[in-house]
């Protein structure tokens, strides 16, 4: 079972501010203990949403929105993957994982689980994703 830990954007973050050295060694100790433990897919921060920017549908329209975008709560400032044999193991780490707030302060992560090809009833174009997975290994 894999989990994304999603680290929600505050001010800070959007503002570019970099965490401190403290904040860096904890965040590094945490990803080394789910390294050795054999779960640890990726991780990385976010650039602010200044940077970014998103695509909207309506049918087959598209548009694209240039950020910074105002509402932080929305915005996600980086991620964990893990590999977990269960709900309550990744529940268990994501418990662990360090205050991600640059000052120490109110900070929220969130975690979702992935949905795996086998979720999926049979069909050819599940077929299609699985042999796009097995490429890429």
């Amino acid at each position: 079972m894999r989990f994304m830990i999603l680290v929600k954007a505050t001010k800070d973050t959007e503002a570019g501010v970099m965490p401190p050295e403290s904040l860096f060694a904890e965040m590094g100790q945490f990803h080394e203990e789910l390294q050795k433990a054999g779960m640890l897919v990726d991780a990385s921060g976010l650039k602010p949403s200044k940077r970014g920017w998103r695509v909207r549908y309506d049918g087959k329209k598209r548009a694209v929105v240039d950020g910074p975008f105002t509402e932080t709560k929305e915005l996600v400032a980086g991620y964990t993957i893990i590999q977990a044999r269960s709900r309550e193991e990744a529940m268990e780490w994501s418990r662990r994982f360090p205050n991600p707030s640059v000052d120490g302060g109110k900070a929220e992560i969130e975690v979702r689980e992935f949905y795996e090809l086998e979720d999926f009833a049979q069909s050819t174009e599940v077929e299609r994703f699985r042999k796009l997975e097995m490429e890429r290994k």
